[in-house]
């Protein structure tokens, strides 16, 4: 639009991903004194101008560096990372920013990429996230990268005619974050969340006690002691067959955990309700606000016609209240009156605690210093099961497989014996 007001020649080619499930979505605009000069609507290999990255994860990927000719295009990025949709189905992927950061620096050069944490300085100093695009938007404007004026522009925010002012702001933010974005970053300060700690570094026997205290609140103390039981002789087992060796009680620890804590409906409403949640809500909204959850109750949720996954629906702010009485109900989990449990998920994830007690029974049974890594990442499986839902089955179907033929080498014997006899 403030191309148009300017009376150039623009184009614009959305490819749209699943935006609605954090998929990369792409956007191939071109502006021209004229409209005559346009001659394609998508971007060629080479031929950008500007890329302006709302998404850095989205903006390092192939399709849009293949856009980058080094020396002539410039880059205004948002360096804050939210994981795409890419991530669900390859849990393995580099999220890292700096990394993120270094790969659009070597296509670009350094003198044409610049990183802003768009993210976190228009919702600290605008209240919402959704301020960002403006926030980059200005930014890249005023290190002279948009053929546009300030008066298109703001004439375009007004036509618009959505959060004039609040975009407006947005857009003059980033302009002076792009002039001095240090000061920038002292104003927002005091208006950002406080930072976490960052984590201490705890030996194993404190590692353990803070788990067991977890699965204690989780569940109550029997449960907790059957973790206890099977890292315990996971040590011992360890230290007696295998001395001089370690890493498999560590990954007994986490691993076993992993299990024990799933996320079901009583540990859900456990999460709701012990005033953590709602301490981190009213830390980043203040006045009046509504909270609605988008849950998928597998008792009443709806599954999809042609994929067969449950579709998640909208709750209101009521079903906080019912978050404390379903989380005392806890001690019914696993037991008769579980009306939870009795889904092949939960009945699945329990299975899974038996099987790998059963497991690394049997591991510990062979234990020495030739199978020891192997034993490792047999005890690390758990680790590959992430995610929710039809995504978990995916992930647990690929686990079990590689499980499997870990078990098989573990099993067979050594080349080191088979030489011998």
């Amino acid at each position: 639009m403030a191309a148009h007001l300017m009376g150039k020649g623009v184009s614009a080619l959305d490819m749209a991903g699943l935006a609605q499930k954090n998929g990369a979505v792409t956007s191939h605009v071109r502006i021209a004194d004229a409209i005559e000069d346009l001659h394609a609507v998508r971007i060629a290999t080479g031929g950008s101008k500007l890329i302006l990255g709302c998404d850095i994860v989205v903006a390092s990927g192939a399709d849009v560096l293949s856009s980058v000719n080094e020396g002539v295009t410039g880059a205004v990025v948002n360096s804050h990372v939210v994981p795409t949709a890419q991530f669900l189905s390859d849990q393995n992927m580099d999220m890292r920013g700096d990394n993120l950061v270094s790969q659009l620096r070597d296509a670009l050069g350094p003198n044409h990429s610049h990183f802003v944490n768009a993210t976190k300085l228009a919702t600290a100093l605008l209240g919402d996230s959704i301020s960002t695009n403006l926030f980059l938007l200005g930014t890249a404007f005023q290190y002279g990268y948009l053929p546009l004026s300030l008066e298109a522009i703001e004439g375009a925010i007004e036509i618009n005619g959505v959060a004039v002012e609040a975009n407006k702001r947005a857009f003059a933010w980033g302009r002076l974050a792009a002039h001095d974005l240090a000061a920038v970053e002292t104003i927002a300060a005091p208006l950002m969340p406080s930072k976490a700690k960052s984590k201490e570094v705890l030996t194993l026997e404190q590692d353990i006690t803070r788990r067991v205290k977890y699965l204690t609140d989780y569940q109550d103390t029997v449960y907790a002691r059957r973790y206890q039981s099977l890292v315990d002789m996971v040590r011992k087992a360890e230290q007696e067959k295998t001395p001089g060796l370690n890493g498999l009680a560590e990954a007994v620890v986490e691993n076993f955990f992993r299990l024990m804590a799933y996320k079901d409906e009583y540990e859900v409403a456990r999460l709701y309700s012990d005033g953590r949640f709602m301490e981190q809500v009213n830390q980043q909204f203040e006045g009046e606000f509504q909270i609605r959850l988008h849950l998928a109750p597998p008792l009443i949720a709806k599954r999809h016609s042609e994929t067969g996954h449950l579709q998640k629906r909208e709750f209101g702010p009521w079903v906080l209240k019912l978050m404390p009485l379903l989380a005392r109900m806890k001690g019914l989990r696993g037991g008769f009156w579980d009306i939870f449990g009795k889904t092949a998920e939960r009945r699945t994830e329990r299975q899974l605690i038996i099987d790998y007690e059963s497991t690394l029974a049997e591991i510990l049974g062979s234990l020495d210093h030739e199978n020891h890594a192997m034993a490792v990442n047999i005890a690390e499986v758990p680790n590959r099961i992430r995610g929710f839902g039809h995504v978990k089955e995916r992930a647990l179907a690929q686990a079990k497989k590689a499980e499997a033929e870990m078990l098989e080498l573990y099993r067979a014997p050594s080349q080191r014996t088979t030489a011998a006899e």
